[in-house]
């Protein structure tokens, strides 16, 4: 049986789809579950639930950003094979949104109000990267998620010890986040110039600043 092929109407509107899932509804997700949910909930102090509950926020928010980025770069990908990859590392990411979301309920802190937002610019970005060609967004790819992996980092030495919970979906979302760019690199993806690292690194810096706090 062949494959369909969509219209650029029925990709708009896949897209549109998928960027309401993302701000305001549920995403699709894979066929894995939680893993935090081997572990039990402990009582945080107050200033601490705080803490983690902002630091998922931001988690949250660069999962929103994720799933921009991939549909972006989906959308103006060239080759079949290059936007069928990263059409899958996307419904991975959409596993970390809902493990992410679903942590956020425990704590009792609501998502970005910015999320709309994030999820506008980040698109327009991923479209960008893909439009400069496949070698590029794929390096985009590799970029963004060696970042990723240096923030979760950041924030899983300052989750309490106790918090497994938390923990898990971290480490999880990491050891993701080094496949996806495992699988760009070897897919071709290039090295991105140092001037757009840094300008990443800038607006990262920016989202995750403006996310801790609203």
């Amino acid at each position: 049986m062949s494959s369909r092929e969509y219209t650029p109407i029925d990709q708009a509107l896949m897209g549109l789809d998928q960027a309401i899932r993302t701000v305001f509804g549920r995403p699709r997700v894979t066929e894995r579950a939680n893993p935090a949910e081997h572990h039990a909930d402990v009582d945080l102090g107050e200033d601490e639930r705080r803490h983690v509950g902002r630091l998922m926020r931001v988690n949250h928010t660069g999962e929103v950003c994720a799933q921009a980025l991939y549909q972006g770069q989906a959308l103006t990908a060239r080759l079949a094979e290059v936007r069928d990859s990263l059409e899958r590392s996307a419904l991975e990411e959409n596993d970390h949104l809902a493990w992410c979301e679903q942590r956020l309920d425990e704590l009792g802190t609501r998502k970005s109000l910015l999320n709309p937002l994030w999820y506008a610019g980040s698109f327009a970005m991923g479209a960008a990267a893909g439009l400069a060609g496949d070698k590029w967004s794929l390096g985009f790819v590799v970029e963004t998620e060696r970042q990723v992996e240096s923030h979760l980092d950041e924030h899983i030495t300052q989750v309490p010890g106790d918090d497994q919970r938390t923990r898990a979906i971290l480490e999880q979302m990491k050891a993701d986040e080094i496949h996806h760019a495992d699988v760009a690199q070897a897919a071709g993806g290039a090295e991105l110039p140092g001037p757009v690292r840094f300008a990443m690194q800038a607006v990262s810096k920016v989202m995750t600043r403006g996310a801790y706090w609203v």
